[in-house]
């Protein structure tokens, strides 16, 4: 194992059901990177995260944490490991306000941001602090779902499809959020449609189709690969 390698996914196969989705993926990811997977609706992206975590049915491979096999662990073992997961649909609890959301998941490590620090990166959480989550935003939301990984002291962070639907100034404060993020050393992995929120943020790409990996270009790679990106995306 590399020495900076936080993530190793070799051979990952992947099952709904009967559903044979993921075919053999193979990945890393380095400490302190982000890290973005391309690919179309349907490419496997969203279950190569939902596997990593152990929100599948069925795997096989290997899924490798700081050197640690988490193949066969259960998804609250995986999140003790210092793994934070972001769904494409944020979770939100309406009933509760935006700070008990906040404050609802248990550490899982001791780096975890304060709730001080969280309402310095996000301002707007800090003033609907007491607002129930139906009526935080999208934009609202989609920030307490980002936030509420960062109180439990995950390092890994999956984030998945964080600027769908929002207004470009949201897009733009997710954006600013991650290169923040990036430099106070947090492993970042984006699973985004939107190419133009991913492709300045990410230090190297992968392209998925049909459940497997089939390209890996890094981020001064990107103008030789944009006919790549424009055939498997078709952006």
């Amino acid at each position: 194992m590399a020495a900076n390698e936080l993530l190793r996914i070799d051979n990952l196969h992947a099952w709904y059901g009967e559903s044979h989705v993921l075919h053999g993926v193979n990945l890393v990811v380095n400490e302190g990177e982000v890290v973005s997977l391309l690919g179309r609706n349907g490419a496997g992206r969203t279950t190569t995260m939902r596997a990593i975590v152990g929100l599948t049915g069925r795997r096989t491979g290997s899924i490798r944490l700081r050197g640690q096999e988490a193949i066969g662990l259960p998804p609250h073992r995986i999140a003790r490991l210092g793994v934070g997961y972001c769904p494409e649909e944020r979770g939100i609890f309406a009933s509760l306000s935006a700070q008990e959301n906040l404050m609802l998941p248990p550490a899982v490590g001791s780096e975890g941001m304060s709730v001080a620090e969280i309402y310095e990166m996000f301002p707007n959480l800090k003033e609907r602090a007491n607002s129930p989550g139906t009526r935080l935003s999208g934009g609202e939301q989609q920030m307490l779902a980002v936030a509420r990984i960062l109180r439990t002291g995950a390092r890994l962070l999956l984030l998945d499809e964080i600027s769908e639907g929002l207004a470009p100034v949201i897009v733009q404060k997710l954006a600013e959020t991650i290169r923040t993020l990036r430099a106070k050393g947090y492993t970042i992995v984006l699973v985004e449609q939107n190419f133009r929120f991913a492709a300045p943020l990410a230090d190297r790409f992968y392209v998925m189709e049909h459940g497997r990996i089939v390209r890996e270009f890094a981020r001064d790679e990107l103008l030789a690969n944009t006919a790549i990106v424009h055939e498997y995306l078709g952006v």
